[in-house]
């Protein structure tokens, strides 16, 4: 959820700092500049994406394209957002207020602020509130859809698994990639696929001239990372990275970047921005541990149950009573309360943040921790024994499985987009924003649209 969130605030907070963004209030024209399938794309929605990027790079407005092409790209980053929340929407899935109330606190929590903090940092920056609400739905329907499409990409099996350990073609370590598409329109002719390496070669060309390649694909890219990341694509296993790019990466020193590279959806340049080692044992920490489950209930409160752990802790380490044996009559987790709470040996990591900082706390064996609360009620937990494990095999085959399963996921949802946009209606009222991908509206199109 973190880029849900992070996206969420590139939306509406985007200078710096985050929350003192001074975007000035855009008054709404109503104008209808460009319609996607069943839905349209006003000129305010544009003029407000297109100051929110501005103010984003106030600091640095060079890295920017001139305002003509920062509009294009930002209005076929709208059109692409409206069909996937209508895609979404056509095939069921629902957000509810609940969950739009929970982003955004969560939102104000990672920054540090109250609800009326962020309504007043929104209000600072000519955001209305509603609309925020809106477009925080908005985001958390296409998360869901993305999160749909990637699981439709199917599991991954123990053979592509032992396949892929096989073929030797597994590497070791991470690397820190940004890039740049110059894409090319599905079943390009020759002549689109000529266009786009020209461009990419000119692209590289300024690129090797001095020009930044952060501001070069905030420019010249068509890939959905070029704003405002400019391109960047963040830390990720070596092996996550498809072949080709691989072999030209590790030819690589940090800073430098690659000669221009056919892909199956255009062209690219990339850069390696970093590297690091990560191979070696994988040591792991391992606990274990017994625990006994109070649950918040509709009929027990969160300080009832609180108190009642409060009191087997006190029979417990007082009382000299058994642990195991009051587990078993009042611990209400069910696949540990019949083993006497036992939980087995597992890494401090496995049962989230509570549980870990509660059991690195505990020094000794058999020691019984302070009641602590998780999101299912309270606890206290008896510490058996620790170990450290070798797990640099499984630590392994788990890598080489969430390598698998993230490029089939992106491939996935890169099929999808293409898919959507190749199937849906897409024209632009205004000439200036008419392309190849955008046909201008015809007469009846238009006033269909403005007659919704």
């Amino acid at each position: 959820m973190n880029k849900l969130f992070a996206a969420l605030l590139a939306a509406f907070l985007v200078a710096a700092p985050a929350l003192h963004a001074q975007i000035q209030p855009i008054e709404p024209l109503d104008r209808i500049v460009a319609i996607a399938d069943d839905d349209v794309i006003l000129q305010s929605e544009l003029d407000r994406a297109v100051a929110q990027i501005q103010a984003q790079y106030r600091s640095n407005p060079q890295q920017l394209p001139p305002t003509d092409v920062l509009r294009s790209q930002l209005l076929d980053r709208l059109i692409m957002n409206r069909l996937q929340i209508q895609r979404a929407q056509g095939t069921g899935i629902r957000v509810t207020d609940n969950d739009v109330d929970q982003a955004i606190q969560r939102i104000a929590q990672q920054n540090q602020i109250d609800m009326s903090q962020l309504r007043g940092a929104l209000a600072r920056d000519g955001v209305d509130y509603d609309e925020f609400r809106k477009q925080t739905k908005e985001q958390i329907l296409v998360q869901r859809l993305q999160q749909r499409i990637m699981q439709s990409s199917g599991q991954v099996t123990d053979a592509e698994v032992d396949t892929m350990l096989s073929s030797g073609n597994v590497k070791t370590g991470e690397i820190h990639l940004a890039h740049i598409l110059i894409a090319t329109p599905e079943n390009a002719s020759a002549d689109q696929i000529k266009t786009a390496k020209d461009k990419a070669d000119d692209v590289k060309k300024q690129i090797d001239g001095g020009l930044d390649f952060s501001a070069a694909a905030i420019r010249y890219s068509n890939a959905q990372d070029a704003l405002p990341d400019g391109g960047d694509l963040g830390w990720r296993p070596v092996s996550s990275v498809p072949e080709a790019f691989a072999q030209i990466a590790e030819t690589l020193s940090p800073g430098q970047v690659s000669p221009v590279v056919r892909g199956p959806n255009g062209f690219h340049i990339i850069k390696v921005v970093d590297k690091r080692n990560t191979g070696g044992k994988q040591l792991v920490t391992e606990y274990h541990a017994r625990h006994i489950m109070i649950p918040i209930t509709e009929l027990v409160s969160s300080a009832e149950a609180q108190k009642t752990a409060a009191d087997l802790r006190r029979r417990i380490v007082d009382g000299h009573e058994d642990f195991a044996k009051l587990a078993k009559e009042y611990s209400k987790d069910p696949p540990t309360a019949n083993l006497g709470g036992d939980m087995g040996w597992f890494p401090i990591d496995r049962y989230g943040t509570a549980v870990a900082t509660t059991i690195s706390g505990l020094k000794n064996n058999n020691d019984v921790s302070q009641p602590f609360q998780t999101d299912v009620g309270w606890h206290i937990l008896q510490v058996l024994g620790k170990r450290e494990m070798d797990r640099t095999v499984d630590a392994q085959r788990d890598q080489v499985r969430e390598m698998i399963r993230q490029r089939k996921a992106e491939d996935e949802i890169e099929s999808q987009m293409r898919t959507f946009r190749a199937e849906a209606y897409i024209c632009a009222v205004d000439p200036a924003y008419v392309t190849k991908e955008r046909a201008s509206c015809s007469e009846a199109v238009l006033k269909k649209a403005e007659s919704k």
